[in-house]
């Protein structure tokens, strides 16, 4: 079976951030035997940087694969993670966990409506097989100032200065979910169903500045009982970080 692990990184985003996720994220695509694909190049320059994110649906078309994951460059993955497409059916694509879609989004239209499951995506973690690859379809009957509009931060996300184009990936899978009628769950869900519920297999804070989240990421590794790596570069590791104590 084949597996795919992505992640964005454009314009060289926070090394010392990386040098703390890469291993990781490199050592959970060995783990569960995937490539990984590290997103480097513009391919819409006029968009939002987070738009780049949908690469992946002419990347996973050129190169074909069973299962794929995208996680962001800041997101720390637990060793111990399982493998998810082991516990996910081909049919139903997964984020981590999901926001209610009103909340975030001003105007619904008639796929929400239709929909009617209100789904919010939380794109920093997205899996999904090739079944399902209609949740990255690029948008193509909206204009990039019309989905913008729809968009609404919350009062965190706010005052953390995030602003409606930061949001503009989760909009878009979003509202492919409902577009498409995708079938959908979270990672926490199923965690409960399999009383797996209160693992910290994932740590992503997403309304942090580098600097703070640097030292929260730091804190998590100690936490999880792993040192943090020596001062290397970060291509250097390959999934292995000294245990502490």
């Amino acid at each position: 079976m084949r597996k795919t692990v992505y992640t964005l990184n454009v314009g060289d985003y926070a090394p010392e951030i990386r040098a703390l996720t890469y291993p990781l994220l490199r050592g959970y695509a060995a783990k569960i035997g995937a490539e990984f694909v590290e997103l480097t190049g513009r391919c819409f320059p006029e968009w939002p940087v987070n738009y780049e994110k949908f690469q992946v649906f002419r990347y996973a078309q050129e190169h074909p694969a069973d299962w794929h994951f995208f996680f962001d460059a800041d997101t720390l993955i637990h060793p111990e993670t399982p493998d998810w497409s082991e516990l996910l059916s081909k049919d139903t694509v997964a984020h981590n966990g999901a926001d209610v879609a009103p909340i975030r989004w001003i105007h619904s239209d008639p796929y929400f409506r239709r929909d009617g499951r209100h789904i919010g995506s939380c794109t920093w973690c997205v899996i999904w097989s090739d079944w399902c690859h209609d949740l990255w379809q690029p948008l193509r009957d909206l204009t990039l100032e019309q989905a913008l509009a729809n968009i609404q931060p919350r009062i965190g996300e706010q005052l953390a200065g995030l602003d409606r184009a930061h949001l503009l990936d989760d909009y878009l899978l979003s509202r492919n979910i409902a577009r498409f009628g995708l079938k959908f769950t979270t990672l926490l869900d199923l965690q409960q169903r399999l009383k797996l519920d209160g693992s910290d297999f994932f740590r992503h804070f997403y309304m942090t500045p580098t600097a703070t989240k640097v030292a929260e990421l730091e804190a998590t590794l100690v936490g999880w009982g792993l040192a943090r790596p020596d001062p290397a570069p970060w291509t250097a590791f390959h999934g292995d970080y000294p245990v502490s104590g």
